[in-house]
C-alpha cells in the first residue's frame, strides 16, 4: 500500500498550544479556556496570522511549563472561532478541529512554540466491514447518549447518520467519557476502519459497565474522567457533554450569591433556581449559556422591592411645582392631592393621569418636575412611531436576541419600583401585523391589573402597582377609547398673551441668557418688545416657538459682545425687534379688513391649539351644485351638507334665492389648503357665509364663532372652547358666538379672558345670524321660540367683566 502521507502538506511557523486532559480532534467544536501566558500569546499570534493553531495534549496534565518532550507529537490544526476574556489572565476559546498532524520540528519555543508540522491525511476504507461498524457504532453510541440522559439524542445520531465513517468515528470519540491515553489513541489511529473496531470495541464495554452498576445513572469514575483541564487548572468541557456542579466555574456561585441578594419574589426565584440548574448542565460558552445568563441577569437586576425615598412635604411639593412652571393650576392641585392621600393612606392604588394638549404647552416637562417634587425617580419613554406589541410586553425567549418590553427596560433604567414614568406622545402609535402596542398598554394602566404585569421575557409578574404614570398626547381621538378610560384626563390648554408674557420673563429669557453665557446687564427684553415677538413671530398655543425667538434674539447679542467686548450691552425693543428676527412673520390682515358679503370668521381646534378659519363662499351659474375645497376632511364635508340643506330649507322663509336650486352652485372655498381641516363645529360658520352670499348681507369681521348645526337649524356643542377663545383672543377677536350647551366650558376659561371678550350663547342658527350679520334679516313668517328679541343683554352682562359674564341674565337666552 503507498504511503498516504508521501504527498501530505506541510505548514510553517503554527503556533502550538499544549492543552491538559483535552484531546481535540477533528470535526468537532471545543470551548476551552488558557490561561498561561506563552498560550495566550501563541492565541493572539495565529488570531493575528489567519486563525489556524496546533493543539496537542500534553502528557502529564500536572506539568506547568512542558517542554516539546512532555508534548503528544500528534494532535490536529483547528480554526479559532471565538475568543473572550474570562478575566484579567484568562481566555474563553472556541476551536474547531481541522485535520490531523504531526510535529516535525519545533521552530520556536520563545515566547511560544511555533512549529513545522505535517498533516496526516486519513486512510479511507469503505468496504462492507466499515458500513457494517459503521451502523454498530451509531446504535450503540444511541443507547450510550440515553443512558447519559443527552437533549439531543436524536438529533445528534441523525446528523452523524449522513456523515462518512471517517468524521463519524472522530465526533463519536469527542462525545465519550474517556481518559486521556484512550482519547490519544483514537486521535492517533489514522486508519478510518481501524478507529470503527476501536470505538465499537471501547463503547460495548462502556455500556456493560454502564447496564451493571449504575444503570442510568453516569458512573463515579466519569466525573474524573470526563475532567478536562486547560492551562493554569483552568476546566474546559468539549461540546456534548453534559457536566454536575462541581465541575462549573465560579460563575454559577456568583450567580446564585447576587439571586440571594436580590430578594426576588417566590415565583422569579423559581424561575432563577430552575435557569441556574440548566446552565450548570451546559458548556460555559454555548449559545443557550449566553441566553441563560442574559436572563438571569435581567431578573438580578429589576428592582424587585427597591424604592425611591418620597417626600410628603405638601409646601415644598407646591414650591417646586410654582418654581418649574406657570400656571398649570388644575395640574398642580391634582398631584398635590396625590401627595395628601399618600399621607392617609399607605399603599393606595396606582396613580394614572393623562396630559392632553398642544405643542409646547409643558407636558413632558411636567413630568420631570413632578419627579422632582415627589422625590422619586424619573424615566421617559417615547411611543411615538412604536406600532409592535412586543416593545411593551417583550419578546418570548424563543427567539434570538429576544429582549424584555420597554416598560421593564425604563423599570430597570429607574433602579425603583416606584418611578414617575412618562409614556410620551401615545396617541402617535400605530398598529400593523406585529400586534397593537395601545391594547398592550391597558395591562400597564389598569390599577387593577398592573400588579401583575407579566413581560414575556421575564416570564414573572411584576408589580407596577407603585409607579405613577403619566401619559401625553395631543389629541384624544386616536387613542383607544377603553386605554383613554383607564386614565384620569386633564387638558392643559394654551396660554394666554399675558401667560406668555409671564412665562418669557420667569423662565425662558434666564434660561436662554444664562446658557448663552450672557449677564443679566448685557441684554434686556423689553415687555414691549416681548408682546410683539408673541404677536407677531409667533402663532402657537404653547410657548416653543417662543423660547426659538427668544434663542435668536440672544445669539446675535452674543455675536456682537463678542465682537465689541464683554462690556457691551443691548436693549431690545419693538422699533429694533426686526434687526435680530427680520420682519415679522404672522399678521392680522382678515382682522383689519372691513365687513364682507359671504365671509364669515369660524374657531377650529387642531392638535396643535385653537385656530382661526376664514370660510369663503361665492355662487355661479350652475344648476344647485355644491362644493368644497380647501382639503376637508370626512366629517367636515358632512357638516357643510347639512349646513347647505339647511339653508336651502331657508329659501322660503327668508324669501331669498328661489331660484338657488336651479340656477346657481354654491362654492365653499377655506384657504391654506395645504392644511387639513377636519370637524363638525364649523357648521354655523358655512351656514353663516351661504346665507349671507345669498342674502348679500356682510357679515362682521369682528365676531368668531363655532358649533355644529342640524337640519332643522339648532346648534349643537362641540369640542376645544377654551383653545379657541385662546386662539381667538390671540387673533384680536373680542366677540365670539358659542353653543348654548358649551355654557360649563367658560368656568375654565382664563378671567382675563372673560373680562376681555364677550361671549354670545346660542342654540339655533336664527340667534347666530342675528348676532354676526350686520343687517337683520326680514323674514317671511316669524321665527318660533322667545329667542327672537335677540341677546342684549347677555352681552352687555359679559362685556362689563362682572362675575361668569355670560352665565349671568337667562331670559334672552334661546333656550
Amino acid at each position: 500500500m503507498p504511503d498516504a502521507n508521501e504527498h501530505a502538506e506541510v505548514i510553517r511557523n503554527i503556533p502550538l498550544i499544549p492543552l491538559r486532559d483535552l484531546v481535540v480532534v477533528p470535526s468537532t467544536l471545543v470551548p476551552f479556556i488558557i490561561g498561561r501566558p506563552s498560550s495566550v500569546q501563541a492565541l493572539e499570534k495565529a488570531v493575528e496570522k489567519d486563525g489556524m493553531v496546533f493543539l496537542s495534549a500534553q502528557m502529564d496534565p500536572n506539568i506547568n511549563n512542558p517542554s516539546p518532550k512532555d508534548i503528544y507529537s500528534l494532535g490536529v490544526t483547528a480554526k479559532i472561532i471565538r475568543t473572550a476574556k474570562s478575566d484579567d489572565q484568562n481566555m474563553k476559546v472556541i476551536v474547531e478541529g481541522k485535520r490531523r498532524a504531526r510535529v516535525i520540528e519545533y521552530l520556536a519555543t520563545v515566547p511560544f512554540y511555533q512549529v513545522l508540522a505535517k498533516i496526516i491525511k486519513d486512510v479511507e476504507d469503505h468496504g462492507p466491514e466499515s458500513k457494517e461498524l459503521h451502523r454498530r457504532v451509531l446504535a450503540l453510541f444511541e443507547e450510550y447518549l440515553k443512558i447519559h440522559q443527552s437533549a439531543n439524542v436524536d438529533s445528534i445520531v441523525s446528523a452523524l447518520r449522513d456523515n462518512s465513517p471517517e468524521r463519524v468515528s472522530d465526533i463519536v470519540a469527542s462525545h465519550l467519557y474517556l481518559s486521556l491515553e484512550e482519547k490519544q489513541n483514537i486521535l492517533e489511529t489514522v486508519n478510518s476502519l481501524e478507529r470503527l473496531r476501536r470505538l465499537n470495541f471501547v463503547l460495548e464495554n462502556e455500556l456493560l459497565k454502564l447496564r451493571s452498576r449504575f444503570k442510568h445513572e453516569l458512573p463515579k469514575g466519569a466525573r474524573r474522567k470526563t475532567t478536562a483541564y486547560g492551562d493554569q487548572g483552568q476546566k474546559v468541557y468539549p461540546a456534548g457533554l453534559n457536566y454536575k456542579k462541581e465541575e462549573q466555574p465560579n460563575e454559577i456561585e456568583e450567580l446564585k450569591q447576587k439571586i440571594a441578594k436580590a430578594a426576588l419574589p417566590p415565583d422569579a426565584q423559581e424561575k432563577a433556581k430552575k435557569e441556574i440548574e440548566r446552565l450548570e448542565t451546559m458548556p460555559p460558552m454555548s449559545a443557550e449559556a449566553t441566553v441563560c445568563r442574559n436572563y438571569l441577569d435581567w431578573l438580578i437586576s429589576l428592582p424587585w422591592n427597591k424604592k425611591s425615598r418620597e417626600k410628603r412635604d405638601l409646601k415644598e411639593a407646591e414650591r417646586i411645582l410654582n418654581e418649574d412652571h406657570f400656571g398649570l393650576d388644575k395640574v398642580k392641585e391634582r398631584i398635590l392631592e396625590y401627595l395628601a392621600i399618600r399621607q392617609l393612606v399607605k399603599q393606595p392604588k396606582g396613580f394614572i393621569i393623562g396630559f392632553l394638549g398642544a405643542p409646547g404647552v409643558g407636558k413632558s416637562s411636567l413630568g420631570k418636575s413632578i419627579a422632582r417634587a415627589t422625590g422619586r425617580s424619573f424615566v421617559r419613554l417615547s411611543l411615538g412611531g412604536v406600532r409592535d406589541e412586543a416593545e411593551i410586553r417583550g419578546h418570548r425567549r424563543t427567539y434570538i436576541g429576544a429582549y424584555p418590553g420597554r416598560i421593564i427596560q425604563m423599570i430597570k433604567r429607574a433602579g425603583a419600583k416606584n418611578p414617575v414614568f412618562l409614556l410620551d406622545e401615545v396617541d402617535k402609535m400605530s398598529m400593523d401585523f406585529r400586534g397593537d402596542p395601545a391594547s398592550a398598554l391597558m395591562e400597564v394602566l389598569d390599577p387593577e391589573q398592573n400588579n401583575a404585569f407579566l413581560d414575556h421575557y421575564i416570564d414573572t409578574d411584576f408589580d407596577l402597582s407603585q409607579v405613577m404614570f403619566i401619559v401625553t398626547a395631543n389629541q384624544i381621538d386616536p387613542i383607544p377609547k377603553p386605554l383613554v378610560d383607564r386614565m384620569e384626563i386633564i387638558r392643559i390648554p394654551g396660554y394666554t398673551e399675558d401667560e406668555k408674557l409671564q412665562i418669557a420673563n420667569r423662565f425662558l429669557v434666564p434660561k436662554q441668557m444664562k446658557s448663552h453665557g450672557l449677564a443679566k446687564t448685557t441684554l434686556r427684553l423689553t415687555d414691549p418688545a416681548l408682546f410683539k415677538i408673541i404677536r407677531e413671530y409667533t402663532k402657537e398655543a404653547g410657548v416653543r416657538s417662543l423660547e426659538r425667538e427668544i434663542t435668536s434674539v440672544c445669539r446675535k447679542v452674543v455675536k456682537r459682545v463678542v465682537v465689541n467686548g464683554k462690556e457691551h450691552k443691548e436693549k431690545v425693543t419693538p422699533r429694533n425687534l426686526e434687526a435680530y428676527l427680520g420682519i415679522p412673520k404672522f399678521r392680522r390682515s382678515e382682522i383689519d379688513k372691513k365687513d364682507e358679503v359671504g365671509v364669515a370668521v369660524g374657531m377650529a381646534w387642531t392638535e396643535t391649539g385653537g385656530e382661526l378659519l376664514t370660510f369663503e363662499a361665492t355662487k355661479i351659474h350652475g344648476k344647485g351644485n355644491f362644493t368644497l375645497t380647501g382639503q376637508l376632511g370626512a366629517i367636515m364635508q358632512e357638516s357643510a351638507q347639512a349646513a347647505f340643506s339647511f339653508v336651502r330649507g331657508k329659501i322660503f322663509e327668508l324669501n331669498f334665492a328661489k331660484d338657488l336650486h336651479k340656477n346657481f352652485d354654491i362654492h365653499i372655498h377655506v384657504p391654506e389648503g395645504a392644511t387639513p381641516k377636519e370637524g363638525p363645529s364649523a357648521g354655523i360658520t358655512i351656514a353663516t357665509a351661504i346665507i349671507s352670499l345669498l342674502t348679500e348681507i356682510p357679515v362682521s369681521k369682528k365676531i368668531a364663532m363655532t358649533g355644529e348645526i342640524t337640519l332643522k337649524g339648532k346648534v349643537l356643542p362641540v369640542g376645544g372652547i377654551k383653545e379657541k377663545l385662546l386662539a381667538a383672543h390671540r387673533e384680536g377677536i373680542r366677540e365670539v358666538v358659542i353653543p348654548l350647551d358649551n355654557r360649563a366650558d367658560i368656568k375654565d376659561i382664563p378671567k382675563v379672558l372673560k373680562q376681555d371678550m364677550t361671549i354670545h350663547l346660542a342654540e339655533s342658527m336664527d340667534q347666530v345670524l342675528k348676532l354676526v350679520l350686520t343687517k337683520d334679516l326680514v323674514l317671511a313668517q316669524p321665527a318660533q321660540g322667545p329667542a327672537a328679541d335677540g341677546t342684549g343683554k347677555e352681552d352687555d352682562a359679559s362685556s362689563s367683566g362682572e362675575g361668569e359674564g355670560t352665565e349671568a341674565p337667562e331670559p334672552r337666552l334661546t333656550h
